[in-house]
C-alpha cells in the first residue's frame, strides 16, 4: 500500500508538469468570471485518488480523473479517465469522463473559494456539486449512481514539482 501511495504521488507529480503549461493560457475572460484561476489538483472520492482541472480559456475545461478501479478486474489498480468533455462558466464547473472498463462520471458544480488561507494550504478551492458514476454491467446494462460531492484543491506548493537541489 506505502508502494502504491508513493507512485500516486510521483504521478501526481509528472501529471502536474504535464498539465502546467496549458493551464497558463487561460484566457482573462474566464478568469476574471470565476475570480481566480482554480486550475490545479483535487481529492476525488478516495485517499489516494485525485482529479486534475486546467482552465484552457473561452469556457473549456480539461483534465482527469485517477482512481483506484472498484471491478474484481481492475481491483486498487490506478485508472486515469480523462475528460471527454469540460466547460466552465462563471463559477460553473462540468465534465463527462471518457469510459474505462464500463465506467464513466458526469459532474456538475459551483467552484468556490474554501477555508485554505494561501494556495499552499489544503481546500484553498473547493469544488462542490453531484458526481454521477455511470457503469455497464457484462451484458451492458447501464446504471448509474449520484452523489453529492466536495473536491478540495491541493496544496499548490506540493504541485510545483521537485525543488530547486544543491
Amino acid at each position: 500500500m506505502k508502494r502504491r501511495c508513493a507512485l500516486a504521488v510521483l504521478l501526481m507529480l509528472v501529471v502536474t508538469v504535464v498539465f502546467a503549461a496549458p493551464a497558463q493560457k487561460q484566457s482573462a475572460q474566464t478568469q476574471a468570471a470565476t475570480g481566480d484561476d482554480f486550475s490545479g489538483m483535487y481529492s476525488f472520492l478516495r485517499e489516494g485518488e485525485f482529479v486534475q482541472f486546467s482552465l484552457e480559456g473561452q469556457g473549456k475545461l480539461s483534465g482527469f480523473v485517477s482512481r483506484f478501479g472498484d471491478l474484481p478486474s481492475d481491483k486498487d489498480a490506478f485508472l486515469d479517465q480523462f475528460f471527454k468533455t469540460g466547460s466552465t462558466d462563471g463559477k460553473k464547473v462540468s465534465f463527462t469522463t471518457e469510459s474505462v472498463h464500463g465506467t464513466w462520471f458526469e459532474f456538475s458544480g459551483t467552484v468556490s473559494r474554501g477555508p485554505g488561507k494561501t494556495p499552499n494550504d489544503e481546500g484553498y478551492y473547493v469544488i462542490e456539486g453531484k458526481l454521477t458514476k455511470h457503469t455497464e454491467d457484462a451484458n451492458k446494462k447501464p446504471s448509474a449512481e449520484s452523489r453529492q460531492v466536495t473536491f478540495k484543491s491541493f496544496p499548490q506548493d506540493l504541485q510545483a514539482g521537485p525543488g530547486k537541489r544543491d
